[in-house]
């Protein structure tokens, strides 16, 4: 495990996220129905697209982590460059460089 403070700031910061999604999925499927409220069909969708969120900022908090223990954090998916030691406190999960980022922004991928 590294000792590295800014390293061992953003695995704080990612436990924490993890564990505030863990509650609100468990506050969600322990309302009556499992989380499934009589709501009105967009209320539904809406609920439906922000658990699809959750899930995915749950799996992108999950990799992160991984890459924290297995010594990868902080290396661009795309280019293999550095990603800013900034941009890794303010987004923690971020898996590209800003300049990457923006390229698949631009580019209409995400």
């Amino acid at each position: 495990m590294t000792t590295d403070p800014m390293i061992l700031q953003a695995r704080q910061m990612l436990l924490c996220r993890r564990d505030a999604l863990r509650t609100q999925r468990e506050s969600a499927e322990a309302l009556p129905g499992g989380g499934a409220r009589t709501l009105s069909f967009s209320a539904n969708l809406h609920a439906a697209r922000f658990a699809r969120q959750e899930r995915q900022e749950m799996e992108e908090v999950e990799a992160a982590l991984v890459r924290i223990e297995e010594g990868r954090f902080g290396g661009c998916e795309r280019c293999g460059g550095a990603i800013g030691r900034q941009r890794l406190l303010a987004v923690p999960e971020a898996r590209c460089c800003l300049t990457c980022a923006d390229r698949r922004t631009q580019g209409g991928h995400r």
